[in-house]
């Protein structure tokens, strides 16, 4: 890996952890309920980008399948080392699931609030609960 490679790599990891660090904050300190299920969606698809990130290889990436039926140990050593880790991705698809599932909850939640409460502010619905 050249050292443009790697610094670009490092931006990019940088990049995704600041963009968690904020969406984090936004889910903690914002009192708006919009607000925070929209905070939760960017940081959700963040740490998705981030585990795509952590699987891809940079050095000629192969897809993850075996070209021959039947491979030499060279062969096998060259496709380890070259070949794209197929287990983040689908970890990955299967969290756009969940978090599409969660987030539609979220917003029902929220709705349901509204119509109820009046407003989507987190502190005026705790005091009106009593």
């Amino acid at each position: 890996m050249s050292m443009l490679e790697f610094t670009l790599l490092m931006y990019c990891y940088a990049a995704l952890i600041a963009v968690l660090a904020i969406s984090l904050y936004g889910l903690v300190r914002r009192p708006n309920i919009l607000k925070k299920i929209i905070c939760l969606s960017i940081f959700g698809d963040t740490a998705n980008t981030l585990i795509i990130f952590l699987g891809f290889r940079t050095r000629n990436p192969i897809p993850p399948i075996v070209p021959t039926l039947t491979p030499t140990k060279s062969l096998m050593m060259e496709f380890t080392r070259r070949a794209v880790d197929p287990v983040p991705q689908c970890l990955v698809l299967t969290a756009i699931v969940i978090n599409m599932a969660v987030l539609m909850f979220l917003i029902f939640l929220a709705i349901q609030i509204y119509r109820h409460y009046g407003t989507l502010d987190v502190r005026k619905v705790a005091r009106l609960r009593g």
